[in-house]
């Protein structure tokens, strides 16, 4: 839902204003019918007894979780979740293409939404199968989603902007571009 292609189709069928909440709205939804039919594996791959170590790692699933917050505010929350597209429309306004921005954790990465992500799934003191495959698979997913799909798309609809910006700034990896 949240390719090109798709957007178009939709919004030939259903307000423009509806498409953002919608895909929010469906992501959710097919978390929750993941997360409500998932099946724990329950083998555990590691586990810290290092009350420190423990204590690291939580810190560390914390700071995942914060810094997905924080940078869907460092863009526009309201209009990454669909919220300002809704109430333009309710105003009878059309929204503005979002601005192409990269204050703050954007300067550090393009994507620290994911980074936060993935900080946030492999930070744990006790690390079992389950948890494991789920790290995997999202990480995987995540990776290439970002790179083949996302970036094309950025770069088609930003241009040569977002090009400078991906040969300055890396991908996820903080502080992994080296200065010429």
């Amino acid at each position: 839902m949240a390719r090109p292609a798709f957007k178009k189709w939709f919004i030939s069928i259903f307000s423009q204003a509806m498409e953002r909440s919608t895909y929010i709205l469906l992501s959710s939804l097919a978390l929750i019918l993941m997360y409500w039919q998932w099946q724990p594996i329950t083998t555990i791959v590691w586990e810290t007894e290092n009350t420190i170590l423990s204590s690291v790692l939580t810190g560390l699933f914390f700071l995942g979780w914060i810094i997905v917050l924080l940078s869907t505010f460092m863009i526009n929350h309201f209009e990454l979740f669909g919220l300002a597209q809704i109430f333009d429309n309710l105003k009878n306004k059309q929204t503005a293409n979002p601005k192409f921005q990269t204050n703050y954790l954007y300067k550090i990465v393009r994507h620290p939404i994911m980074l936060g992500f993935l900080i946030a799934f492999w930070a744990t003191p006790t690390m079992t199968a389950g948890h494991l495959f789920f790290a995997l698979v999202t990480t995987v997913y995540i990776l290439i989603a970002v790179k083949y799909l996302e970036e094309k798309d950025l770069k088609k609809f930003i241009g040569e902007k977002y090009e400078t910006y991906q040969q300055e700034v890396p991908m996820i990896i903080p502080f992994t571009k080296r200065k010429q």
